[in-house]
């Protein structure tokens, strides 16, 4: 049953990168894999030979659990999406776009990169790819074009995301638990994270040439009553509700789900009594339920069905066993990292990151200390800050920009930009690839020299 699990969920994802040479939509083929998945697990419970120590019971328990996490995720996706919806249909991100006046195509793209790096450090990948996307559709018409800036978005964001305790769901992780800390991860990981994003920056730039035509940058869709003054307004409220999930997170410890949903529903307030005391029906379209049926539920829906896909590895042990023939068998955390790093660009490396943290202990120093002299030399890659949790965050959040669904952000701007699988495998993967290994090498040079 698990060669079964592991056989279908291959060709699973094999559906999803063919999309377009099978004429599926690739929101179809993940719901299908997450849903045939876990009935081929109930199956096996059910028998009582491949699961014997589990019953429904357990199973039932289990998906409640998943789909709780699963659903903090898609929440927190509905809010942001929602808000910069709100944000762009007020014509907010004119106010940016207004002031990218160059129209050289590589000088944008390391300024549109730039500000996507540092960007998803604060407001995380997810969120940041949603926001940036919005952006470049101000300023690139062509579409094929738009990929090639939405691929480097995507790889922007993934390795902004890495060196920040609250730049990406892994790292969170991470510093919740203490594995990480702030001053630790930000030292250790920047640098590798920028060049992460360099390397294909250098590479991809180098093929771009002219300048792109200028668009209309009014941004107010016509709406004559949208003021410049309130545009600025709405987006330094939309931006800052953005910025605050992560400090409403570390006050209440609340989900961030929730602080984004709170974050929404006060611009909510705010934009029904904006167009109250405006006493005009001009701004309905622009009111919160005709923004909600913007939101592009088929993506919702493919983050649901890849999510709930991984969770039936997870839950039957084999992203378990993977880690643990890793340890095993190669026994050098540098490897492990990197192998996690590559496995985060085929499935979701919050499971991957779960798994190690569960294989993994953090080790106290009064351990370390009763340890023998061999043991306690490899032990200490796994104290606070040390170098598995550091590296483990570097690998799982950059790898990811490998292949356009390694990641949230990739799913995101998929979704939003139609990026095909294959295009992306062709024209970008190699390129993040080699970005991918030349952070892992500043980082590995980092601790030789500075003898972490």
């Amino acid at each position: 049953m698990l060669t079964a699990i592991v056989v279908v969920f291959i060709l699973g994802y094999m559906a999803i990168a063919l999309e377009h040479p099978l004429k599926t939509d690739k929101t179809a083929s993940a719901l299908f894999l997450g849903m045939l998945l876990w009935t081929m697990y109930a199956v096996g419970v059910l028998s009582g030979d491949v699961f014997p120590d589990r019953n429904m019971d357990l199973l039932n328990g289990s998906i409640i659990e998943h789909m709780g996490d699963i659903s903090e995720i898609l929440f927190f996706l509905i809010g942001a999406m929602t808000i910069v919806e709100l944000i762009d249909v007020h014509g907010g991100f004119s106010i940016i776009t207004e002031r990218i006046t160059t129209r050289k195509k590589r000088k944008l793209l390391w300024l549109l990169s730039f500000v996507t790096f540092f960007m998803s450090s604060v407001l995380d990948n997810l969120t940041t790819s949603i926001v940036m996307i919005m952006l470049l559709r101000k300023l690139i018409s062509e579409q094929k074009e738009r990929w090639i800036f939405g691929s480097m978005i995507v790889i922007a964001a993934n390795s902004g995301g890495a060196w920040s305790p609250i730049g990406d769901i892994t790292t969170i992780m991470l510093w919740v638990r203490g594995n990480v800390t702030t001053g630790g991860i930000i030292s250790q990981v920047f640098l590798p994270s920028l060049a992460s994003m360099v390397v294909p920056l250098l590479l991809i730039s180098h093929k771009l040439k002219g300048e792109e035509q200028q668009k209309s940058a009014s941004g107010n869709d016509g709406k004559a009553y949208i003021k410049k003054s309130d545009r600025r307004r709405l987006l330094i409220l939309g931006v800052l509700s953005l910025v605050l999930v992560p400090v409403f997170k570390s006050i209440t410890h609340l989900p961030p789900f929730i602080g984004v949903l709170f974050f929404l529903s006060l611009l909510w307030i705010y934009i029904e009594y904006y167009y109250n005391r405006k006493k005009t029906e001009d701004g309905q379209e622009h009111r919160l339920p005709s923004i909600l049926q913007r939101i592009d539920m088929p993506t919702i829906l493919f983050f649901l069905g890849i999510l709930m896909a991984v969770a039936v590895l997870q839950e039957t042990g084999i992203l378990g066993n993977v880690a643990t023939y890793l340890d095993e068998h190669v026994h050098n955390v540098y490897v492990i990292n990197l192998v996690l790093g590559t496995l985060s660009s085929i499935v979701d490396n919050v499971p991957l990151v779960a798994a190690a943290m569960g294989m993994y202990p953090l080790v106290d120093p009064a351990t370390l200390a009763a340890m023998p002299a061999a043991e306690a030399a490899y032990a200490m890659n796994f104290v606070q800050d040390g170098v598995f949790w550091e590296f483990l965050s570097y690998c799982a959040g950059v790898g990811g920009s490998m292949l356009i669904i390694g990641s949230a952000a990739g799913v995101v701007v998929m979704g939003l930009e139609k990026i095909n699988f294959i295009w992306y495998f062709k024209n970008v993967s190699l390129l993040a690839l080699l970005g991918y290994l030349a952070g892992a090498a500043v980082y590995i040079a980092e601790v030789a020299l500075f003898m972490h």
